[in-house]
């Protein structure tokens, strides 16, 4: 078993998360995905959202086709656990609508998919003690969500508390926890700047591993073997609209780094990364697998 484990997770949702009702980037992103990801070997888990998987479960089908592990995303990328950080118009579901919704949204990716989820993550990182309650509860061996860069005490997948998710505990579930340069000090009040993601598409790859290099001397610091999950989105790899984006009856215009270099500066840019990765060796996982190696 190699000593570098790694995850990567693909959010299928609709294009720049939940600033567009848009699904072009879920049907001309994925394909680029799973061309590079059969190029390499290497084996990836992607997280659809219940409407995603039931407005195209074609692409449903062929992620799990070309033998990735299909995971679930919520059921319309909704905020269902607690906010990092305020963003307008995107407040969180009741913890009482949790368990619900996501059982509704595991009965649509299960029927495009044939199989039943699980693994999962919560949409921005934003998980709760209610969201791996309702997950335990529904079977899922797997919550790809911790954000290392807020929380900054996991290092390892872990079991969490029934009374605090971000505490180890007895629950069945394992959470997964996203990486984060935990080695550079933090100039953001959320600490955003230590996360990884886009760095490999704002920045590029070599950037990407910086990040990388200081995160796995950090754990190997303090005797911890290195774990490496990721998240990624099928828009990214598809040409996204820059500036203002109309749809319906209103305009939104995201910051810039959101859309920035989507499309093919963004594939190059993976492909240089998961052979960087390869270099060291490392040893590339389902979700599902990495929580059967922590159990």
């Amino acid at each position: 078993m190699s000593d570098l484990q790694v995850v990567l997770g693909f959010d299928m949702e609709t294009d720049i998360g939940s600033w567009t009702p848009f699904y072009e980037g879920l049907q001309h992103g994925t394909p680029v995905m799973l061309d590079m990801l059969d190029k390499h070997a290497v084996p990836a888990t992607f997280f659809f959202t219940g409407d995603s998987a039931k407005k195209h479960p074609e692409v449903v089908e062929t992620v799990k086709a070309r033998g990735h592990e299909i995971g679930a995303h919520t059921l319309f990328h909704e905020t269902v656990g607690d906010s990092l950080y305020e963003i307008p118009g995107m407040l969180p579901v009741l913890p009482e609508e949790v368990p619900h919704r996501l059982r509704l949204c595991t009965e649509l990716v299960e029927e495009a998919a044939g199989v039943r989820p699980v693994s999962f993550r919560c949409p921005r990182l934003f998980g709760s003690t209610a969201v791996v309650n309702a997950l335990d509860s529904l079977g899922y061996v797997a919550d790809a969500t911790y954000p290392m860069f807020f929380f900054r005490d996991r290092l390892t997948p872990y079991h969490p508390s029934r009374a605090d998710w971000t505490q180890p505990g007895d629950l069945r579930i394992v959470e997964l926890p996203n990486f984060a340069d935990l080695s550079m000090e933090s100039k953001d009040p959320y600490g955003r700047d230590m996360d990884q993601w886009p760095l490999y598409r704002t920045e590029g790859a070599d950037a990407m591993m910086r990040h990388i290099d200081g995160f796995i001397g950090y754990a190997r610091s303090r005797g911890v073997t290195p774990f490496l999950c990721f998240y990624f989105h099928p828009w990214e790899f598809h040409p996204m609209p820059q500036g203002e984006i109309h749809s319906s009856e209103g305009s939104v215009r995201p910051d810039p780094f959101i859309t920035k270099n989507c499309g093919p500066h963004a594939a190059g840019q993976l492909d240089r990364l998961i052979c960087n990765l390869l270099d060291l060796g490392a040893e590339f996982l389902e979700a599902r697998q990495a929580a059967e190696r922590w159990q």
